[in-house]
């Protein structure tokens, strides 16, 4: 990926807009999930891109994962990346599951602080 400030810019509009689009997918479609975010360094965008699916609880997160929404999730995910020609060369590794429970619990809701530190971002 270039590494401009105007390509990085353009590429975070878009990745945000393709993700914005399987966030509503997946809010109207999976039971206790409310949110996602990404973290990337656009120097090694192939090998550092993390989409981070969070649920509202992790009874509602591992109830997800039971019934095999995580590969919807991962779906979603592939294709928005897909909309801005981003092949995610493992959705396995890019994909995370999250929930505002953790957060709260280990971190103090703050989610900048556990991004770091548990997603590598």
């Amino acid at each position: 990926m270039s590494s401009s400030k105007r390509d990085i810019a353009r590429v975070e509009r878009r990745l945000a807009a393709t993700l914005t689009e399987a966030c509503e997918t997946a809010a109207a479609e999976i039971p206790g999930f409310e949110w996602l975010t990404h973290a990337v360094d656009h120097a090694q965008f192939q090998q550092s891109l993390r989409v981070i699916w969070v649920f509202d609880t992790e009874a509602n997160k591992e109830q997800a994962i039971a019934r095999g929404q995580d590969a919807r999730m991962r779906e979603l995910t592939a294709a928005a990346l897909s909309k801005i020609d981003v092949e995610a060369q493992s959705l396995v590794r890019c994909v995370r599951f999250d929930s505002e429970e953790a957060c709260l619990r280990h971190d103090g809701g703050d989610w900048r602080v556990r991004l770091a530190r548990i997603h590598g971002a």
